[in-house]
């Protein structure tokens, strides 16, 4: 039998810490976050956008796996002017920020000529 190397069992996110200061939630996360793990993740943060927070901070120093899930999140939370700020990047999350780096930055760019153009 051949073995790929992907892993099929879904990741398991952990909120270890959730707290409000002001409009600002921090959440401190440990474990795996992928497409399937996220979904509790993304409930928690809809939630708490519904309730007015406008800031986030994610404390990611414990987070062993990321995939683009996590990129999900992470491009959802802004919209509608919200704030984000990872704290404590676990070389996992380093890892897929740098991955995804390049990919985000031609999206940025593509959509401030999109802009630009419509003005």
């Amino acid at each position: 039998m051949h073995d790929s190397g992907a892993d099929t069992a879904p990741g398991v996110i952990v909120v270890d810490s959730c707290a409000t200061l002001g409009t600002t939630l921090v959440v401190r996360l440990a474990g795996e976050i992928d497409h399937f793990s996220v979904v509790p993740l993304r409930a928690l943060l809809a939630s708490a956008a519904d309730d007015g927070c406008t800031g986030l901070v994610l404390d990611t120093s414990r987070v062993t796996f990321c995939d683009s899930g996590f990129l999900a999140v992470l491009d959802w939370w802004p919209q509608q002017g919200r704030r984000l700020r990872l704290a404590n990047r676990s070389r996992a999350v380093q890892h897929l920020l740098d991955a995804a780096a390049p990919a985000r930055r031609q999206r940025a760019r593509a959509g401030s000529l999109t802009a630009a153009g419509r003005s």
